[in-house]
């Protein structure tokens, strides 16, 4: 039986009580100087300021109505996706209350989905170019990788998000995980590359939309935009950088992939394969060689359905690729003890010694060992920035087109950047906080418009708890410094 919002109350079966005032209220969406999006005023002005229009404009050259300002369509869908949209009908979320007088170019959906479905692959190379044009053009009004930064790692990963239209351009099987197991799904894989430091979240720096079958080993490319991204952003901060590291996971290990980063001049850690050469050269490993570490805090394991606390490592030299492109460096191996399967019929009479599921780490980097493998697991960092996209724009890959698709993609990164970005302008802990969680405090924050001597007054709700945070947002906005 369902019960109005007043039978309820009356009989205490609403958890939260309403005041007897709001059980009567009515709706009337009648407010023409409401927005419910205010954060979106100086996280966008700050992009403006930034060139972001500018970068595009120039960058970007769509030819016919559709393409006509190409940078303000690209703030428009950025702004979107800043808000939440993630869909091209979610664009909507801009065209509300007095939005019109706070934004100029508040284009359609319609209008902004021709401008997607414009684009071509040369297209989607120019919107890249922007994108590390305006990445750098962030570097230098805000320090995204702080302090000298004597170590920057770039992360590599990519995903499979599953798409259900028959018309999908691009959209085969490949494998994904779902819940622990590997699976065959039907979709688009996307591949990103970020770049941090050991103290601060990671910004995107690089975007590839591909076929769900695609193999991840083929994404050199992406390595290498990444690379020079990376580069010019540090110089873009005026930052010495003694080095870079590029890591990856198991699908990344492959003579391409070290072979880009070797002749970038970068190091390369890559998880490698357990393969039978791999276990002989584990097993030259002395027993006494192997160190204990335990983890801060505990790791859960998939394959064993349990948390580990604790594991050894120890390093020996292997040679990758010997039979056609030779690479020798480290193998940092890493082992953990696994339950004993006889347990379960018992018969642990039978086990003789300890059981051990091994990784193995392939990598040229220079520091001890216990580093270089702790460095190395710290990769994971970037299942978090995939987590953030699909649960903002890319909850959806809206278009028929691949291409559109790949420019959103782009547009996404670029979105997650200018919401990092205002993370670091507020504070208060907000750095390395979760996407969503900036969202929440700094840009899903409802406010009335008002118009006073040609100025805009933005009043927001009284006691915001994050009013201090969003403060340091509009006045680094309006008069944008290098953040500490």
């Amino acid at each position: 039986m369902l019960l109005t919002v007043g039978q309820a109350v009356r009989e205490g079966t609403l958890e939260v009580k309403l005041s007897e005032s709001a059980v009567k209220a009515r709706v009337v969406f009648d407010d023409p100087n409401l927005v419910s999006h205010a954060g979106l005023v100086p996280v966008m002005l700050f992009a403006q300021v930034c060139g972001l229009q500018q970068v595009m404009t120039r960058r970007v050259r769509l030819y016919g109505h559709r393409g006509a300002n190409a940078g303000g369509k690209v703030a428009a869908l950025v702004a979107g996706m800043l808000a939440g949209a993630d869909t091209i009908d979610g664009m909507r979320v801009l065209r509300h209350g007095g939005m019109d007088q706070l934004f100029t170019g508040r284009y359609a959906p319609s209008t902004l989905g021709e401008f997607l479905r414009a684009f071509t692959h040369g297209h989607v190379s120019q919107l890249h170019a922007g994108a590390r044009e305006f990445l750098a053009g962030l570097a230098e009004r805000v320090t995204l990788l702080p302090g000298r930064a004597p170590l920057v790692f770039i992360d590599v990963d990519s995903m499979l998000r599953p798409v259900f239209g028959k018309k999908k351009q691009g959209a085969s099987f490949g494998h994904a995980k779902v819940g622990g197991r590997r699976v065959l799904r039907r979709g688009l894989s996307p591949m990103i590359a970020t770049i941090s430091t050991p103290d601060v979240a990671p910004v995107i720096a690089e975007t590839m939309l591909r076929a769900g079958k695609a193999s991840p080993s083929r994404g050199v490319a992406v390595v290498k935009a990444a690379i020079g991204t990376a580069r010019a952003v540090l110089r873009a901060q005026a930052s010495a950088c003694a080095d870079l590291v590029v890591r990856a996971d198991a699908a990344f290990f492959h003579h391409k992939f070290i072979a880009a980063c070797v002749e970038a001049g970068v190091r390369f850690s890559v998880t490698a394969r357990v393969d039978s050469a791999v276990r002989r050269a584990i097993a030259t490993v002395a027993e006494d060689a192997w160190v204990t570490i335990a983890y801060k805090h505990a790791v859960w394991d998939d394959d064993e359905q349990r948390f580990i606390t604790h594991a050894q490592i120890a390093e020996t030299s292997y040679t990758a690729f010997e039979s056609r492109h030779p690479v020798t460096a480290r193998l940092i191996v890493r082992r953990v003890p696994r339950l004993n399967p006889l347990a379960a019929g018992g018969q642990d009479e039978l086990q003789v010694g300890p059981l051990w599921r091994y990784q193995a780490v392939f990598t040229d980097s220079p520091y001890l060992l216990a580093q270089a493998e702790a460095q190395h697991r710290a990769h994971a960092v970037i299942e978090q920035v995939n987590a953030e996209l699909i649960s903002a724009a890319l909850a959806h890959l809206p278009s028929g087109s691949f291409a559109a698709n790949n420019a959103w993609l782009t547009l996404a990164a670029i979105a997650h950047n200018l919401t990092r970005v205002a993370g670091i302008l507020a504070g208060d802990g907000l750095a390395r906080a979760r996407a969503s969680t900036i969202r929440a405090r700094l840009i899903t924050v409802p406010a009335r418009a008002a118009s006073h001597a040609r100025t805009q007054t933005l009043h927001l709700p009284q006691n915001w708890a994050w009013r201090i945070s969003y403060q340091n947002l509009h006045d680094a906005a309006h008069a944008p410094p290098r953040a500490a």
